[in-house]
């Protein structure tokens, strides 16, 4: 029986988060599960301002229909002040129907961020990232040093998910132990999935 598919669902800005979330797919797929790539909408201060219902370019927005039928989730923002951005709060903030409900009790999720400066939030901004999805009974899988990019980067790259040192001008690419460490997030969300999976009909 199929475990289904990995949601990777992200909020990018600049390019960065969107690329780690390619890779994370990549890890999925290498796993033999689907990744579904999701993003959410910008919010605006400006009452009048809304987003288009689908994005210019890029994945399309998530729905909680998306979230509610996967095997796992991948969730990743750029930092803002150490903390997920705005546009992912939002969306999370609305999933109170799916914690009612428990949809998302026992499966597994990772988080990845991308930061402009090496030491501007990304552990506090992955943790941030963990606390509504701990508030929704998901199994949190994080990155372990059997990992050996983990040990070996000098740019991103930590136990509580995959991360990215993107420059100030936010165009630095993903180096081989960034794309290696979002790949194998992603791996073993797929590998997590499909294990849960087995046991739930062993």
């Amino acid at each position: 029986m199929s475990a289904g598919y990995i949601l990777v669902l992200y909020y990018s800005r600049h390019g960065a988060t969107a690329e780690m979330a390619r890779q994370i797919a990549r890890g999925v797929e290498q796993g033999g599960l689907e990744a579904r790539l999701r993003t959410v909408p910008p919010v605006s201060t400006e009452c009048e301002a809304v987003a288009p219902t689908i994005p210019s370019e890029g994945a399309p927005y998530a729905s909680l229909d998306d979230l509610k039928g996967c095997a796992g989730l991948a969730l990743g923002s750029p930092t803002r002040f150490g903390n997920m951005a705005a546009p992912l709060k939002y969306f999370l903030d609305g999933t109170l129907g799916l914690w009612l409900t428990g949809e998302l009790v026992g499966k597994p999720a990772g988080v990845f961020t991308s930061t402009s400066s090496l030491h501007g939030g990304q552990e506090t901004t992955l943790l941030s990232m963990l606390l509504p999805l701990l508030h929704h009974g998901m199994l949190v899988t994080g990155l372990p040093y059997s990992e050996s990019a983990l040990l070996d980067t000098q740019g991103g790259g930590t136990p509580y998910g995959a991360s990215h040192h993107a420059g100030a001008d936010g165009k630095r690419a993903l180096d081989p132990h960034e794309t290696a460490l979002c790949r194998a997030l992603g791996l073993r969300l797929a590998r997590t999935a499909h294990r849960l999976e087995d046991r739930a009909h062993g």
